[in-house]
């Protein structure tokens, strides 16, 4: 019976192939769509996975998400370290984790911080020490595997995240470790100590022009400055954070010391699982859209098994006449034609997945460049993905179900006489 319906297909070729295509198609679009989304939901979500707040300058609260806790988008500004600590130390707060950034290397964030964020990330080393020093860094395992550092290597970092950004030369940084597979944004940046991030922006003679991103300041830098530091009346560089990372020891933090924080200083507080979900949102509109046109696209395909089965069923009327006047059963007939489309199916559906993770290999590289995230292509299917190829094999059943039905109640006599 399968062979027969394989070369029932087969002779209808140029159909066949059609609606195989656009069901492989659809189910393609779609697989991706599930696993990029689920993908970015996991590292998004792990990534905010104990940080009840982020204080930072004024600006947007996403951008202050992105750019302190994904390393996504430009800060929006620096904040003074004194007035910083008044907060980090209020009895409300358990962990305060401080960062400074502003350089990068070849488009990798050097984050200057404290071992507290490599706790906070649970990130372990698995080669060398971490940094004892200034100018010491640990890099992130995706960092060392995409630009080949390896503890004792020496860099210069460079302002901003352009790859081609002045680099400051006066001051190497030396890798003393390397970090095992976080799953965060650990994986994807470059870490040293604060202080090495402030000596390097400290004011010094030669001026030069600060190749920042637009809208950024570098820490220790004062707005149109050409200088790397704003000089206080101590003659040294004032000391400035780009962000703090908060965790509250109670829910009484996440529901006071926003408001205190917003009436009582010039900072401003940013929830990561406010601003992230309000992301979503926006995003899944997209993703929604494309799935949709997806599911469109997959309807079309079912309709197009619909019409060749019907088609092939007009055209092997007189056939499927003499099976039922030699005895063959009307059920066999029905299953026949309801084998076809089943073959079509899963045809499709195993293509369309096959054609899915050859393209996310093909695009992963571009997620992890663009958006430090990597995706998971080899972790097998998703139980969303499950539920697509069980849609999919229903919707192609559903569509050869009428020619199906037809053709098993078929008027023998007049098949006959016609044929």
């Amino acid at each position: 019976m399968i062979r027969l319906a394989f070369k029932n297909l087969i002779h209808n070729g140029l159909s066949s192939a059609l609606s195989w295509i656009s069901l492989s198609l659809s189910v393609c679009i779609v697989s991706i769509l599930m696993v990029v989304q689920n993908n970015y939901e996991k590292h998004f979500l792990r990534s905010i996975d104990g940080i009840d707040m982020v204080l930072g300058a004024k600006g947007s609260p996403l951008q202050l998400i992105l750019s302190s806790v994904f390393h996504m988008d430009a800060p929006t500004g620096n904040i003074s370290f004194e007035e910083a600590q008044k907060w980090m130390n209020h009895p409300y707060v358990k962990q305060a984790i401080p960062l400074a950034y502003g350089d990068s290397y070849k488009g990798r964030a050097i984050v200057g911080s404290d071992p507290s964020l490599l706790r906070h990330y649970g990130g372990r080393i698995t080669g060398g020490r971490i940094f004892a020093q200034d100018f010491e860094v640990v890099i992130g395992s995706n960092t060392a595997q995409k630009l080949l550092l390896q503890p004792g290597q020496q860099f210069y970092g460079a302002h901003g995240r352009d790859e081609h950004g002045e680099e400051h030369k006066e001051h190497p940084y030396t890798v003393t470790g390397v970090l095992a597979p976080t799953g965060t944004v650990l994986d994807d940046i470059i870490v040293s100590n604060i202080e090495s991030v402030w000596k390097i922006h400290e004011p010094h003679s030669h001026d030069h022009q600060v190749q920042a991103t637009p809208g950024q300041r570098l820490p220790g830098s004062s707005p149109g400055a050409h200088q790397h530091g704003e000089v206080d009346r101590s003659g040294g560089a004032k000391k400035e954070l780009t962000a703090v990372l908060i965790r509250f020891k109670n829910p009484m933090g996440i529901v006071q010391l926003p408001r205190m924080i917003n009436t009582q200083s010039s900072l401003m507080p940013a929830i990561p699982a406010i601003e992230i979900n309000r992301m979503f949102s926006t995003l899944g509109i997209g993703i929604d859209i494309l799935t949709y046109i997806g599911a469109g696209i997959m309807l079309l395909s079912a309709f197009s098994i619909f019409v060749s089965l019907y088609n092939s069923l007009a055209a092997r009327k007189y056939e499927t006449a003499l099976l039922r006047a030699t005895g063959t059963s009307r059920w066999k007939i029905i299953l026949l034609f309801l084998s076809e489309g089943l073959l079509l199916g899963l045809g499709g559906v195993i293509a369309g997945i096959f054609l899915s993770r050859c393209l996310l290999l093909f695009i992963t590289g571009y997620f992890s460049t663009a958006y430090h995230m990597n995706i998971a292509v080899a972790g097998g299917l998703l139980n969303r993905e499950l539920y697509l190829m069980a849609g999919a094999m229903l919707i192609t059943l559903f569509a050869a179900m009428i020619p199906a039905l037809k053709a098993g109640f078929l008027n023998l006599s007049k098949a006959l006489a016609h044929g």
